[in-house]
């Protein structure tokens, strides 16, 4: 079966509780938790997972928090599919993050934006309108 070229992305926070408010605010949605908090096999990983279905398109992933992974300063950018990446954007700077570019053109590959999230972390939202 023919995969898209990202299978999973992980975006290192530092305050758990204040990232997954952030997150499930701008894209509307719940978390679900991969490892319960303090469980000895998470080996003081806490990992957050945005819903995904394995055989769907596009990749699944997760928030994370990890001794010795800090949030920001990063070079990758994960971008988010959204119908309209202009209401995202504005989700993302009423809720702790702020907007790093406006949302713009990119030609026949439609528009993106990116912002900012309470981590530090500048993540890409892109829609085709």
């Amino acid at each position: 079966m023919e995969r898209n070229a990202v299978g999973w992305f992980e975006i290192y926070v530092d305050d758990m509780k204040r990232a997954r408010a952030f997150y499930e605010a701008v894209f509307e949605t719940k978390l679900d938790n991969l490892a319960p908090e303090g469980s000895e096999a998470s080996g003081g990983l806490e990992m957050w997972a945005f819903t995904g279905d394995p055989n769907a398109g596009g990749a699944a992933g997760s928030i994370c928090k990890m001794e010795g992974c800090k949030a920001g300063g990063n070079s990758t950018i994960v971008y988010f599919s959204c119908a309209d990446c202009a209401v995202e954007a504005a989700r993302a700077a009423a809720n702790g993050g702020r907007i790093f570019k406006d949302k713009f053109s990119i030609g026949q590959y439609g528009h993106i934006a990116l912002v900012e999230d309470t981590e530090g972390n500048i993540i890409g939202l892109h829609s085709m309108n």
